[in-house]
């Protein structure tokens, strides 16, 4: 084969039978799925079709691997690749970077009631409503986090449409109900002592809590429109 041949870039289709022999489960939706996940950036023709270069599907050949061999959730493996400025580093790297993160992790900046208050915007009343319902929840220190100052952001702003605490709390029983679904499909993973098969279940969590939220675009599109 010459190099030019060697060198021209491959689909979707030719890049899935060319790994189908090292990963039964690789499939083009697989691919897809990786592409929209930040892991892989394929070439694009003129007409929208996906082009894969060498460098791409030994990337993702790579990825694979992390996969199947080293349990590693996406999440960890893309966030190695970007902190490794677009490569994938070595194992014992790998590890360091991953302690490195736990640590900060363990000091993830919390705020009290009243930068709570001053970040997002709301009012006391509306707050303290979210925190009856049990929307938002201090931790034990009376403390929020990262994420509960996220989720008051977005209650403000769904009530600038008239959907205020009370109407959230609705919202908010059909996520628990779908929750207590996903616990049941996911739970050996989430409990397991393995600590490699616990993050392939946060990683499960997070393709599952996506989907689930892709579906309930949809759904609400098409029963609120009809």
């Amino acid at each position: 084969m010459s190099a030019t041949s060697e060198e021209k870039p491959l689909t979707i289709g030719a890049v899935c039978k060319e790994l189908k022999s090292e990963f039964d489960d690789v499939s083009i939706s697989k691919i897809r799925y990786l592409e929209e996940q930040k892991l892989l950036t394929p070439l694009r023709t003129q007409g929208g079709y996906r082009l894969y270069r060498r460098q791409d599907v030994e990337r993702l050949r790579t990825i694979l691997r992390l996969q199947r061999d080293e349990f590693l959730p996406l999440r960890v493996i893309r966030q190695e690749i970007e902190s490794g400025g677009g490569t994938i580093p070595r194992p014992q790297e790998r590890k360091a970077r991953i302690q490195q993160r736990q640590i900060l992790q363990q000091e993830a900046r919390r705020v009290d009631r009243a930068e709570l208050v001053r970040e997002s915007g709301i009012d006391d009343e509306s707050l303290a409503e979210l925190v009856s319902y049990g929307i938002v929840s201090p931790d034990v220190d009376g403390l929020y986090s990262e994420g509960e100052v996220e989720i008051v952001r977005i209650c403000k702003r769904m009530a600038e449409y008239g959907l205020g605490p009370r109407h959230v709390r609705q919202l908010h029983t059909g996520v628990q109900r779908v929750a207590g679904l996903l616990d049941q499909v996911l739970a050996p993973s989430l409990r397991s002592r393995n600590s490699q098969r616990r993050e392939q279940g946060l990683d499960e969590l997070a393709q599952l809590a996506g989907l689930s939220a892709e579906l309930t675009e949809r759904l609400l599109v098409r029963d609120v429109s009809t």
